[in-house]
């Protein structure tokens, strides 16, 4: 539908109002609240797609890593938290618990020592797949 976002410069309210895109370029805006025609256009937030092929090159940059303290499991959380939003896929409870973990400031080691099937007891993948 073709609403348009648009800001009164008398009361400085928003208002959202509907033209037909044949109105919108002779369409004079008034404002619903104090009936002023002292309307600006508001553009809205854009959102752009990406391809996966994009959002991995945007992974592989390293100045995204950049300033990231290793040390520091509070930064190591945050991270992990946007590469899985830039992956566009749900990692599981297990992801998820452990980037919680790492945001309170609760260290790797500890994490692992108390998640110990984090670190392959209960992988789906065994040795033997890889002739190890």
């Amino acid at each position: 539908m073709p609403f348009y976002d648009y800001r009164c410069q008398t009361c400085r309210r928003r208002a959202r109002l509907f033209f037909t895109y044949g109105e919108y370029d002779t369409a004079q805006p008034t404002c619903p609240h104090c009936h002023s025609s002292a309307m600006q256009r508001v553009i809205g937030r854009v959102a752009l797609g990406k391809s996966e092929e994009a959002r991995f090159d945007d992974m592989a940059d390293d100045s995204l890593m950049a300033g990231l303290d290793e040390e520091d499991p509070r930064a190591l959380g945050q991270f992990m938290r946007k590469m899985s939003r830039e992956m566009g896929e749900d990692l599981g409870d297990e992801f998820h618990e452990v980037v919680d973990r790492l945001e309170k400031g609760e260290s790797p080691d500890d994490i692992e020592a108390a998640m110990p099937e984090l670190a392959g007891g209960e992988s789906s993948f065994a040795d033997d797949d890889f002739g190890m």
